[in-house]
């Protein structure tokens, strides 16, 4: 590399040109095959990240587990979180998982248990672990069922207001029907109001509360292999 200074125009193709690149190897990568980990190190290699802490990010990202979301006439009303653990998790380890899940939900909850099967749950949020292969995975979930039902009532309400709309504009009693028509579409927006303006406020919290959950579990269950020795 040369000390020479570029001007702001070649700064600006620089950017432009290293943007297209960027846009072809996405295209050049097929659709569902993604990239192994030691074709991300390669690329980390060529901008000067070490191979080791691609590897480290990538384990992370793996032991935070995966987000997932659920939407309802394009409102977010489930969020969840999938952790695959490398090992299972000791009753002890679980004990503690059950004691963070109360501190971060503020919900005492029930625990139960069916053979391998464990869970915590409190109304509609759920804390799954169940076996794999290769060690535990845990399922977290939940969903904002009161919103869900004002939601439904509001856009009920909106298709009763334009249904009953068309059918008294079609035979001329628009007048005599403005009072159900002004109920139906206050019913519709006031529903849609109350369920859907804190949803998304809503599902972010839980959303960072649950990759909270897991990132700490991941310390956990990664710091010492059970009956290991410290």
């Amino acid at each position: 590399m040369t000390d020479r200074r570029y001007t702001e125009d070649e700064v600006a193709e620089i950017f432009k040109r290293a943007a297209e690149s960027q846009q072809t190897a996405r295209r050049q990568l097929p659709a569902g095959e993604g990239m192994t980990l030691a074709d991300i190190q390669g690329i980390g290699h060529e901008v000067g990240i070490p191979a080791e802490l691609v590897a480290q990010a990538a384990s992370d990202l793996e032991h935070r587990g995966l987000p997932a979301s659920e939407r309802f006439l394009g409102f977010p009303l489930k969020v969840g979180r999938t952790i695959e653990l490398d090992r299972r998790v000791t009753d002890e380890e679980w004990d503690r998982l059950v004691v963070d899940l109360r501190e971060t939900f503020d919900a005492r909850g029930t625990v139960r248990s069916s053979g391998s099967l464990r869970e915590w749950t409190n109304g509609n949020l759920q804390a799954l672990l169940e076996p794999t292969p290769t060690g535990h995975r845990l399922r977290l979930r939940t969903t904002n069922g009161n919103a869900r039902s004002l939601i439904s009532m509001g856009a009920i309400g909106i298709g009763a207001f334009l249904t009953f709309g068309v059918v008294a504009a079609a035979t001329g009693t628009l007048a005599e029907a403005a009072s159900i028509l002004i109920s139906f579409g206050l019913i519709g927006i006031g529903g849609l109001a109350l369920g859907a303006l804190r949803l998304p406020r809503w599902a972010a919290a839980r959303a960072r509360q649950m990759e909270g959950v897991a990132s700490r579990l991941a310390l956990v269950t990664r710091s010492l292999p059970p009956g290991g020795d410290e």
